[in-house]
């Protein structure tokens, strides 16, 4: 019989934009889907985006920009655009009075968008929406889902190379310190948020080495999943609660790795690995 799940929630309020939620983790506490209503009262744009769900955004006034890695694409009132997981994009809107409808699969949280913030406004509206999700949505999504198959492992490319040559297992710099595992990610999208908080003040290059589930476990070698734990003495990011992280239990040896990656930096900051992440 038809149910009603919740009522609206104000999850935005910033002097050009405001959005309400309408179904999601805020408003009606369930992680399989969000759909909301953001107003623009003012010409703005929004960070460079990295989803880890689909989205469907349905413009209903005004329009909205998508500059994206192919160029830039406008969305009129009456289209509808989709964006599939892994994509980077930045979404602006140059007409106040723009009105559309996000809806995402699964729900949004804040920890399955990589928001690129750069000012102090994008960076209050993070901080606004992790304080809303705290405690939000029991992962009902992600626990329905298989552990990831394939992971992903930053590490510099001289320590790389040494244990290459060496021909033995690679170990991390912290692996005594943080227990005797590797740390590791099956989420592609949070690879140059990561390097960027923990890494960014070793300058050697680095490399994105790629492994799988089964390329470990055929070499005894086990991984288990819990929560983002810190790499030595630094701290998780404080967004990283909800995050569900695979902890290989030993080193990686190297016939496990089938694919290396390298890493673009620009300085100390990380910006790319060109057929992983953006």
């Amino acid at each position: 019989m038809p149910t009603i799940v919740g009522n609206s929630a104000r999850v935005v309020e910033g002097d050009s934009f405001v959005i309400d939620e309408y179904a999601g983790n805020v408003a009606s506490k369930d992680d399989r889907i969000s759909i909301a209503h953001v107003q623009i009262s003012a010409p703005t744009a929004e960070p460079w985006l990295t989803l880890h769900y689909d989205e469907w955004m349905a413009v209903t006034k005004g329009r909205m920009l998508l500059e994206h890695a192919g160029g830039s694409l406008e969305v009129k009132a009456g289209q509808t655009v989709f964006i599939g997981k892994g994509e980077r994009f930045r979404p602006s809107f140059p007409d106040a009075g723009t009105e559309y409808f996000p809806v995402c699969l699964p729900a949004f949280r804040p920890d399955r968008c990589l928001r690129e913030d750069g000012t102090p406004r994008e960076s209050e509206v993070s901080k606004k929406l992790q304080e809303l999700h705290a405690g939000a949505g029991a992962k009902t999504a992600e626990s329905a889902e298989p552990p990831p198959e394939v992971l992903y492992h930053m590490c510099p490319v001289p320590v790389w190379e040494e244990a290459k040559a060496i021909g033995e297992a690679y170990y991390p710099a912290t692996f005594a310190a943080d227990g005797h595992y590797t740390h590791a990610t099956g989420v592609s999208a949070r690879l140059i948020e990561t390097a960027n908080h923990f890494y960014q003040s070793d300058p050697h290059p680095w490399v994105c080495l790629r492994t799988s589930r089964s390329a470990l476990r055929r070499a005894g070698i086990f991984v288990r999943d819990e929560e983002a734990l810190p790499v030595g003495d630094q701290p998780v990011g404080e967004s990283w609660g909800a995050w569900v992280c695979p902890h290989i239990i030993g080193g990686i040896p190297i016939s496990a790795i089938d694919a290396e990656f390298p890493i673009q930096r620009d300085g100390l900051r990380f910006v790319a690995i060109p057929g992983v992440a953006a």
